[in-house]
């Protein structure tokens, strides 16, 4: 029997990234998108956090009502927001960026994690500073925005963001060797084209949760 796997979403992009990595498994997705959010909580002044926290707690309730095995959220600041211990529910919540901590807290060297977006920079290191706290990690980590990149993706311009992240992912490659990673899903193209030409490993938070999310739903 398929599994049911309902995604919230901050961006419609996503989609496509989730859709495209689960597509060898036995799995229904279920996709929520709302950008809105995401845009009160950066930009409008005096929305309150408590507001913020009481509409994802509504939409993860909804989620959870369309008879879900797990529930995935895509956006770190969306979970930087949510607080579990106020949800009503029983189902698994996977979060995309604990996998990819995991991943990165595991490594011993410097690394440098690379942004497009922002607005999504402060929330990911407040996390990823947790999660190191939590399980004892040390991590010696450079944050790196590329910018004037991101209103690409906003403006539907996809292959130029691609070609701009790529172009500056292999400059930084030749500037030193430390180990590098990509924290947003609308960045894994790029890097992917990066290993392909340079035969050097990029970490992302894509293929960590694929591994999180087929364990987790025992498929």
């Amino acid at each position: 029997m398929k599994k049911r796997l309902g995604c919230l979403h901050a961006h419609y992009s996503n989609i496509d990234y989730i859709e495209n990595a689960l597509s060898p498994y036995e799995i229904d997705l279920l996709h929520f998108v709302d950008p809105g959010l995401m845009y009160r909580v950066t930009a409008e002044e005096g929305y309150r956090s408590s507001d913020a926290q009481e509409k994802v707690r509504q939409q993860i309730e909804s989620i959870a009502q369309c008879k879900v095995d797990a529930i995935l959220i895509t956006c770190t600041n969306y979970i930087a927001i949510l607080q579990e211990t106020h949800l009503s529910i029983s189902v698994p919540i996977i979060k995309i960026d604990e996998p990819y901590f995991e991943r990165i807290c595991n490594i011993q060297h410097p690394q440098t994690i690379f942004f497009t977006n922002p607005a999504t920079v402060e929330g990911t290191v407040q996390r990823l500073e947790q999660y190191a706290n939590t399980h004892e990690k040390l991590v010696d980590v450079e944050i790196v925005v590329i910018e004037n990149t991101f209103e690409l993706v906003m403006q539907g311009r996809q292959e130029e963001y691609n070609h701009e992240v790529s172009k500056y992912l292999i400059q930084r490659m030749k500037s030193g060797n430390r180990v590098m990673s990509v924290a947003q899903l609308s960045m894994l193209n790029a890097a992917r084209n990066v290993e392909r030409e340079t035969s050097k490993t990029i970490i992302n938070p894509l293929d960590p949760l694929v591994f999180d999310i087929v364990n987790q739903l025992e498929l």
